[in-house]
């Protein structure tokens, strides 16, 4: 049985040349100096069924899959990378064509993610050397450096390299060495290099401050950033390189290879080898995916590295923030430890994974009015001992004392009294385990911020000023309590007017398990049945927040 990768080529082969009856139009080179502008009567367009499109400036087809740079959008068009893709495409000249229409291009390098340029830019490779992105403006977006270098033209290779070369074809500057979430065979990530993934799929903005992969002189580290930035996924590499790096080979992404001995790999991930082409892309919610193309199956997964270690739930933001995993990805958010009472709610109800918000925000300077709430046999994704050797209540308290310390995680052996004590600045998600799933025994105290009703101080934020409020202090306490039952955010929780007037006349009491989160007020949905309800709508749901 022939190998895949030998049909595909022919396949292509025949898709490519058969299809070709003049001179061609599209070329993976160019001299220098060109000059290619951002727009229809200069460029030729591939269109794509997801809306994307991209305006060529080199094209590659001599391999699988095919490479295209140039001026690159989706959606609405109204922005532009310049950018290198991926996909399967047919030469009918004048016309290019996706062979397939089951697939998206994928973007695996680009020169201004953070800074889109709009029709009308301009790309030139000039007499100086340099490839220089302006805007329609003038301004200059992006650039090579490469000025006075000997350039003499560039060229997109069969690997997806875009590359500027001298007169001795050797190199002068090439988007391998300039990664963005992606690596592709033979490309290396050095030490001092990150990979950042995009915002989401459609946005391919660089993300702040959240995901990123990088080389240290210690191994491959995964981190989301806080304050210190925390790790997710480790991969350790005995011995030290000045130059560390990884490279992206067929089968494996290989850890440190000495220039004395290029074919020696201190370490691997392994990758199954089910495409003849394959790259690795660091994804936006944390997950190191491998991708692979050819020419019958198109584009699809063939590995989630990180998670075969981590599991669904150790990803930081598996369950959002302050969000607790278990089971099959399965989340929920900390009960208060106050009977009916809920400290934390849902961002999304809809889509638990986004994470859980405070419902009262924290206070710094009132530390007294606060109390945590208990999580038992809880892990987090990372674990560094701020504190080691101390008791259960000593790590509390360290928190209690310390600003900006959102739990306090405490883990130990036998003896509670002597364990070790972890206060993270930001609290991502927390996996709940089974007790018999536990190394260690490990408790979450999460600190929240006690609100005046479960205190008992309503008349606290009273005005003190009003005598007639404070000598009528039982009545006004009561008013307030009716005044947070009708305004609840969950609408169906809202007493009737009859259950009001009861209260007024001292026949019953208002409702203790009160939602009465007015600065983040969730958005109200009409229920099926008011949808297929004719009558009128309720007032209740009418006077909803907006």
């Amino acid at each position: 049985m022939r190998e895949p990768w030998i049909s595909g080529f022919f396949f292509a082969f025949f898709l490519i040349f058969s299809s070709i009856d003049t001179q061609p139009l599209y070329f993976p080179t160019a001299n220098l100096p060109t000059t290619w502008i951002n727009d229809e009567s200069s460029l030729r367009s591939i269109n794509f069924t997801d809306g994307s499109r991209i305006r060529v400036i080199l094209l590659r087809t001599s391999g699988l899959p095919m490479f295209t740079c140039g001026f690159f959008c989706n959606g609405t068009c109204t922005s532009y990378l310049f950018a290198i893709i991926i996909n399967l495409f047919m030469v009918v000249n004048p016309q290019v064509v996706p062979y397939t229409n089951k697939d998206s291009p994928e973007v695996i390098w680009s020169a201004n993610r953070d800074n889109p340029v709009r029709e009308g830019a301009i790309l030139s490779l000039n007499e100086a050397g340099e490839l220089v992105l302006h805007d329609v403006d003038g301004s200059i977006v992006w650039t090579t450096n490469t000025n006075g270098q000997s350039t003499a033209g560039m060229n997109l290779t069969d690997k997806g390299n875009l590359m500027l070369f001298d007169d001795h074809n050797s190199m002068v500057w090439q988007s391998f060495d300039h990664p963005t979430d992606c690596l592709v065979a033979g490309q290396k990530l050095f030490q001092g290099q990150k990979l950042i993934p995009s915002v989401s799929l459609t946005d391919w903005t660089a993300q702040k401050d959240l995901f990123s992969l990088q080389v240290t002189d210690k191994g491959l580290f995964a981190y989301v950033e806080s304050n210190p930035p925390q790790v997710y996924f480790r991969k350790l590499v005995n011995g030290i390189n000045p130059e560390n790096y990884v490279v992206f080979l067929d089968r494996s992404l290989c850890f440190f290879i000495f220039s004395t001995r290029p074919n020696y790999c201190k370490s691997v991930i392994d990758i199954p080898p089910a495409f003849p082409f394959q790259f690795i892309k660091l994804m936006p919610d944390g997950h190191l995916k491998v991708f692979g193309w050819d020419a019958f199956e198109g584009g699809a997964i063939v590995a989630d590295l990180l998670t075969g270690d981590l599991g669904g739930c150790f990803y930081p933001l598996a369950c959002g923030r302050n969000g607790i995993c278990s089971g099959n990805q399965e989340c929920s958010c900390p009960r208060s430890s106050f009977p009916g009472m809920d400290s934390f709610r849902a961002v999304n109800d809809s889509e638990p994974n986004m994470g859980c918000s405070q419902v009262n925000p924290l206070t710094c300077n009132a530390t007294q009015d606060q109390h945590f709430i208990e999580l038992k046999n809880v892990k987090y994704f990372t674990y560094t001992a701020d504190m080691e050797d101390v008791d259960m209540e000593t790590c509390k308290q360290a928190c209690l004392g310390k600003c900006s310390c959102k739990a306090a995680i405490f883990e130990y052996g036998s003896n509670s009294s002597s364990g070790n004590c972890s206060l993270p600045s930001e609290l991502f998600t927390m996996t709940k385990l089974d007790a018999h799933e536990m190394r260690l025994n490990s408790s979450a105290f999460i600190k929240v911020q006690n609100r005046c009703w479960e205190q008992g101080t309503l008349l606290d934020i009273v005005d003190r000023s009003s005598k007639d409020m404070q000598v009528n202090g039982a009545e006004v306490m009561e008013m307030m309590k009716v005044a947070s039952w009708c305004l609840q955010t969950d609408f169906t929780k809202r007493p009737s007017m009859s259950s009001v007037v009861k209260v007024l006349e001292g026949v019953m009491n208002v409702e203790s398990n009160l939602d009465y989160n007015f600065l983040y007020p969730r958005l109200q949905k009409i229920t099926d049945e008011h949808e297929k309800n004719s009558k009128p709508v309720l007032p209740s749901i009418l006077s909803g927040p907006r």
